[in-house]
This record gives structure tokens, C-alpha cells and sequence, in this order.
């Protein structure tokens, strides 16, 4: 082995390494929870924290899951659908087309928007809440489905990232054309940007829909009633409300531990992970496409 040949495998063996560290890092903690509700409580605080249960553990896990609030827990996993439903519309659509309008066209004022854009990219969305609130109480939001599915639908993040793609990958040549041919803008944007856009659709919709399924502080200040809850907010209740998990509450008859909170947990991440699947050979063309220039 040369010695050129010797410093490339090493190199190889230690990315590889390092590689695997972090997959491991990464899997721990989800093979965890997946096996948790396959236990009882006491199994999971005195058992290996990886071994398994029984498959029956979920359906009594479950069940006692269904029992907190009457049943509260189906009302929030409807209310994280049509949230995450209706943000990931409204942004996959304003992103688009605010995303084609700075790349194809010669808007007035393009180069402060896109400061502009950036800009609020880099503010904490934790900043962003409280002037949120106020916004949305002004108009007599708050405590609806509209006061997190509207701010959310404002994806500066998914406008940049469709500037680039279109910066990059509509052809000059063949929109000039077509202009000239009389073709209007809106006609543009759904004969040649959608059609050339659909790496880039399952690209900002994987995006919008992980930051809205997953999202936490936005609807915790918005919504004051526990019917109307998303499911890392309940998850948040759920925990908080149950002395087994808060032990300074006291004592319950409550039938939520550790194996109920960690199905809750299972429900959160698995539509994520089944979005990912069905999505991945799209998101590596749409990241593949956006970043090499015609």
C-alpha cells in the first residue's frame, strides 16, 4: 500500500468512523422510545433501558393514553394535522411564488427583500413570538387555528431557497421567448417554473411540513385551551400533568407514565420518518438541482 493510497484509507476509516458515531448518537435515543411503551414503568426505571417488552405493552399503553382528558389525545393529533396541513399549503405556495417573482423577474426593490429575507432568517423565532401574539390578538386570533397555521405560512427559509433554485435552474433563454411571444407572468410560472419546480415542491414541502408538525413554543403561546392543542404541546401537558413523570405534584390515580408519554413521543416522530421515506430520492434531486447553475 502506497503511501498515498495508506493516507486515503485512513481518511476513509475515520470519516467512517466519526460517521457512525453520530448515526449511533442519533439512533439511541429513537430505539429508546420505541421500545419504552413495550414495557411498564417499572421494567423502564430498573430494566436495561433497550430491552424489549412485550408487544402488548403498546395496546395498554395506549389505552391508557386514551383515558387522559377523555380521550384529549385523539383531538390533538387532529388538531397537529390540520395545522401542519394548512401552514404547509399556505408556505410551500407563498414561497414558490415569492421565490420565482426575485429570480424571474425585475420587481422593484428585489435586492431589499432579499436582505430582507435573510434578515429574518437569522432572527430567533423565539424573538418573533411575543410581536406574533400581539399581531394575531389585535385581530382576534389568538386561540384559533389561524393564529399558528398564518405566521407559519410566512416561510422566509423556503422564499430564499426557491430564489435559488429558480436563479438557477430556469432557463433565460426560453423564458425571454416566451415573453416575447406574448406570455404572461402567471402563465410562466405554471407552464415552465412548476413543472421544472417539483424537486424544489417536495424539497419546501418536507421542510415546512417538519418545522410545523414539530412545532412547540408558536402554538404553546397561542392557544390557551387543551382542546386545541398540537401534539408536542399536549405531549408538554401530558408530561407536566402527570405526577408518575412530575413527581412534585403528588400522588395520582392517573394512568400515565413513562410507556404512555413515550407512545405519545412514537406518534410525533413517526409521520416525520414515513414523510421522509417517501420523499428522500426527491430531496436529494431538489438539493442536487439547486445547487448547480445551468
Amino acid at each position: 500500500m502506497t503511501g498515498r493510497n495508506g493516507g486515503a484509507w485512513v481518511w476513509r476509516m475515520s470519516v467512517s468512523v466519526v460517521l457512525g458515531l453520530v448515526a449511533l448518537a442519533c439512533a439511541l435515543p429513537l430505539l429508546w422510545l420505541v421500545l419504552a411503551p413495550t414495557k411498564s414503568d417499572a421494567q423502564i426505571t430498573g430494566g436495561h433501558p433497550l430491552s424489549f417488552g412485550s408487544f402488548d405493552g403498546y395496546l395498554t399503553a395506549w389505552r391508557n393514553l386514551t383515558t387522559f382528558n377523555d380521550g384529549v389525545i385523539y383531538q390533538w393529533i387532529a388538531n397537529s394535522a390540520v395545522y401542519t396541513g394548512g401552514a404547509v399549503l399556505l408556505s410551500v405556495i407563498t414561497s414558490l411564488t415569492a421565490g420565482y417573482a426575485l429570480a424571474a423577474t425585475s420587481i422593484a426593490g428585489r435586492r431589499s427583500i432579499l436582505i430582507a429575507t435573510l434578515l429574518s432568517m437569522i432572527v430567533p423565532p423565539a424573538a418573533l413570538v411575543l410581536p406574533l401574539f400581539l399581531e394575531m390578538n389585535a385581530v382576534q386570533l389568538t386561540g384559533t387555528a389561524w393564529s399558528v397555521i398564518l405566521p407559519a405560512s410566512l416561510y422566509p427559509f423556503g422564499v430564499y431557497l426557491a430564489f435559488i433554485y429558480f436563479s438557477t435552474m430556469l432557463p433565460r433563454e426560453v423564458l425571454e421567448a416566451a415573453r416575447i411571444d406574448g406570455c404572461s407572468e402567471s402563465a410562466l410560472f405554471a407552464r415552465v417554473a412548476l413543472p421544472l419546480g417539483k424537486p424544489l415542491i417536495a424539497l419546501l414541502t418536507f421542510f415546512a411540513f417538519i418545522g410545523n408538525w414539530n412545532n412547540y413554543f408558536l402554538p404553546f403561546v397561542m392557544l390557551g385551551d387543551d382542546e386545541t392543542f398540537n401534539l408536542p404541546v399536549g405531549l408538554g401537558v401530558l408530561i407536566s400533568g402527570s405526577p408518575a413523570l412530575n413527581p412534585a405534584l403528588g400522588g395520582s390515580d392517573l394512568p400515565i407514565h413513562r410507556p404512555e408519554a413515550a407512545i405519545t413521543g412514537v406518534l410525533t416522530v413517526v409521520p416525520v420518518a414515513l414523510v421522509f421515506l417517501f420523499a428522500q430520492r426527491h430531496l436529494v434531486r431538489g438539493l442536487l438541482d439547486g445547487a448547480v447553475k445551468n
